[in-house]
């Protein structure tokens, strides 16, 4: 018989105690996962607490246009109202001609992005696409404009529109827009300069001309850019108190921020949560817009600077 305490040990059998008395490290990937976790919440701390911050001023119109007139006064101010005016809402609409003004506001804004659209996109495309001489002078040329103020061609063009008859009605605020911007032209050339330009060979192998390269090819590939630009001009007629201030008279033609401003003037705090009704309906179309436009919207910010 043989003993047992004399049998050959395994491998196996030696590296067992080994592996059971070894300590168990920490792995790199556990410290990168806690690194990446920390900024994480740091990051999106910082933003909560902005986007609070900016939002703020909102919040407060709104629980404003909820109140009565008393608490409106009241202090110390509440954030919540007590009781909840829905109806100053309704009550805001009637009590200026609201409808008017929205009407009036929807005509300038709406014929002002179809013509800043249609005037800046041809020039860009002739500025990109096109070759001719003195092009880029006369680009330069144009972007110089952009250095111009408003203040600085505001009377000369008071005067022109005043001895043609045009004070006083909504097409000072519509038709300069069908006349190109300079911004808008850059925003475009940017962006078709980023399409490729074995497109336009093909289209022109085919026999197109360049008004039907222009059409079909490129404004179809154009659409973040197009969206980008119909956004900054639809806020910008939206928003525009000093142009139709100098040209509006008559309230039959007053704009929604030439209604709030006489609204305003006329009632002051005595109507202060009507008025901040109002400002609440003056914001939602603004605020829906960006919502569903919001994609586009960083999509051609972002491929209008791809190419220079």
């Amino acid at each position: 018989m043989t003993n047992s305490s004399n049998k050959p040990l395994s491998a196996s059998t030696v590296a067992q105690p080994a592996l059971a008395t070894s300590p168990k490290p920490k792995t790199r990937s556990n410290q990168v996962t806690a690194r990446r976790l920390t900024t994480s919440l740091l990051k999106h701390g910082a933003l909560i607490f902005f986007g609070l911050f900016f939002i703020f001023p909102l919040i407060w119109m709104l629980s404003t246009a909820l109140k009565t007139d008393k608490q409106v006064l009241s202090y110390p101010p509440s954030w919540i109202p007590s009781p909840v005016m829905w109806g100053n809402f309704i009550d805001a609409f009637f009590f200026v001609p609201f409808g008017t003004y929205l009407i009036n506001t929807l005509i300038v804004t709406l014929l002002s992005v179809i013509g800043v659209v249609i005037s800046s996109v041809l020039p860009a495309y002739a500025f990109a696409r096109m070759e001719w001489p003195g092009r880029e002078w006369v680009f330069v040329l144009v972007i110089s404009t952009i250095m111009l103020p408003f203040q600085v061609t505001m009377i000369p063009l008071y005067v022109i529109f005043s001895r043609i008859g045009w004070t006083n009605t909504l097409l000072p605020l519509i038709v300069p827009h069908f006349f190109g911007n300079a911004f808008f032209i850059f925003l475009f050339r940017q962006f078709f300069r980023g399409i490729p330009n074995e497109l336009s060979d093909a289209a022109l192998i085919d026999g197109a001309g360049e008004l039907r390269i222009l059409t079909s090819i490129i404004l179809p590939l154009s659409k973040p850019a197009i969206m980008v630009v119909a956004l900054f001009q639809f806020l910008n007629s939206w928003n525009d108190f000093l142009t139709p201030l100098i040209y509006l008279n008559d309230t039959r033609w007053f704009t929604i921020s030439l209604g709030l401003a006489q609204m305003q003037s006329s009632y002051g705090l005595s109507r202060f949560s009507l008025i901040m009704a109002a400002t609440s309906l003056f914001t939602v179309p603004v605020i829906i817009l960006f919502f569903f436009a919001q994609r586009s919207f960083i999509q051609g910010i972002t491929f209008t600077g791809m190419k220079g």
